[in-house]
């Protein structure tokens, strides 16, 4: 499994609320693909999203995110991290 950060664009003014929701939705389908959600970070201003997963695949990272109803196109993959 890798680690994958996606980012998502478009969703300005988002709340925590509707941010805890969005995880939520992953969080109940992730397990479809092998995929885990770790955090999720947003810039209400901007309408920036970014979510860290580990997961089998870029590929399902977006399949997650799709059914869920907040496709993306941008997964990066986090091949080095420290701590």
């Amino acid at each position: 499994m890798s680690k994958y950060m996606d980012v998502h664009h478009g969703m300005k003014g988002i709340t925590a609320d509707q941010l805890r929701e969005a995880h939520r939705r992953d969080l109940a389908i992730e397990a479809e693909e092998g995929v885990h959600f770790e955090r999720a970070w947003a810039d209400p201003k901007s309408g920036t999203v970014y979510c860290l997963s580990e997961a089998p695949s870029a590929d399902a990272v977006k399949r997650v995110h799709a059914q869920a109803g907040h496709p993306v196109t941008e997964v990066h993959p986090v091949p080095l991290t420290i701590e």
